[in-house]
């Protein structure tokens, strides 16, 4: 079990760097100025070059890039994500104000989908009516493949605009959060469902699960009691992986339901190639992504403890 733990904690540092090397690659090479931008320079506008030299030197923005490098992955390992080139507030502060409102935003949104997905999956193993089992697996597919900005348009119009039960835009409380969170939840709750019912159909068919029923157990019962929990680990690891996506998915979201959080301030910083802000929203983002998919392997072994005895080392026979 140690070894299993190590493994994966060095694979979690790994996606890390990978994270941030990938990420000031692609702001260091972003066509355009940042600096000048953040000056305030439009074309056709002097801008004084002594304080845009000012601007980069104190930024470190005119050291070689690879000396940008190092001191920025030296500040971030250090929880030092700079300031912001527009603001001059640090990073670590704008990330700490938009944070609640897209955490709460994300969290309610993965809760549904995982209550949901896994309503839906279990309903679609559990029926014998072959016509209303076609029905619920093919709700999932289609979940999964509406797009984000589409399906929070679809509900915008149909409960904001028609129904008039929710605020449209800028509500606080679970009636400003419902809609968003919906539809966040919508292509993540699907795709759980989708595996979730597909890993239920391998387990029903298991011999162990026969050898319950005939012993005279439910249906209802053996789903819950012996096929639930073995099946459950892939659905776990998809929500997992779709952690990342929910905060991503929620720049899209905030913006269409015009929500204070991570979406407005990613969607300011890019406009304003505010690099150590992006980079900061990246970084959480992994960090997240990492975090959560992290307690994921951790509890695999719990679930089935065939995964960590794979990484433990055989010891020498004795003769």
């Amino acid at each position: 079990m140690t070894r299993y733990v190590i493994v994966r904690v060095l694979q979690a540092a790994a996606v890390l760097w990978a994270a941030f090397t990938v990420s000031f690659a692609v702001l260091y090479l972003l066509p355009g100025d940042p600096v000048e931008l953040a000056a305030g320079a439009t074309p056709g506008t002097p801008v004084d070059p002594a304080a845009i030299a000012e601007m980069r030197a104190r930024y470190g923005l005119d050291q070689p890039m690879w000396q940008q490098y190092r001191t920025a992955l030296t500040h971030d390992v250090q929880g030092d994500l700079g300031r912001s080139l527009s603001t001059g507030q640090s990073v670590t502060g704008a990330l700490a104000e938009a944070l609640p409102t897209t955490l709460a935003l994300a969290s309610f949104a993965l809760a549904l989908a995982v209550v949901f997905g896994t309503a839906l999956a279990l309903a679609a193993t559990y029926t014998e009516s072959r016509w209303l089992r076609g029905l619920l697996t093919a709700l999932p597919p289609i979940g999964a493949s509406a797009p984000t900005f589409w399906v929070g348009l679809l509900l915008l119009q149909l409960f904001s605009f028609r129904l008039r039960w929710v605020p449209a835009f800028g509500g606080t409380g679970l009636q400003g959060t419902l809609l968003p969170a919906v539809t966040l939840a919508i292509p993540v709750g699907a795709v759980i469902a989708q595996v979730l019912h597909t890993s239920l159909a391998q387990t029903w068919r298991q011999p162990f699960v026969e050898v319950a029923l005939a012993k005279g157990a439910s249906r209802w019962w053996v789903q819950l009691r012996h096929v639930l929990r073995p099946a459950v680990a892939p659905a776990l690891t998809v929500a997992g992986v779709w952690v990342g996506t929910v905060l991503a998915g929620s720049v899209i979201v905030e913006t269409v339901f015009s929500r204070a959080g991570l979406g407005r301030l990613t969607q300011t910083a890019v406009l304003n190639q505010d690099i150590p802000v992006v980079q900061g929203i990246v970084m959480l983002t992994a960090v997240a992504f990492v975090l959560v998919n992290l307690a994921v392997d951790l509890v695999y072994p719990a679930l089935d403890p065939r995964v960590a005895q794979a990484f433990r080392v055989k010891e020498p026979s004795h003769a």
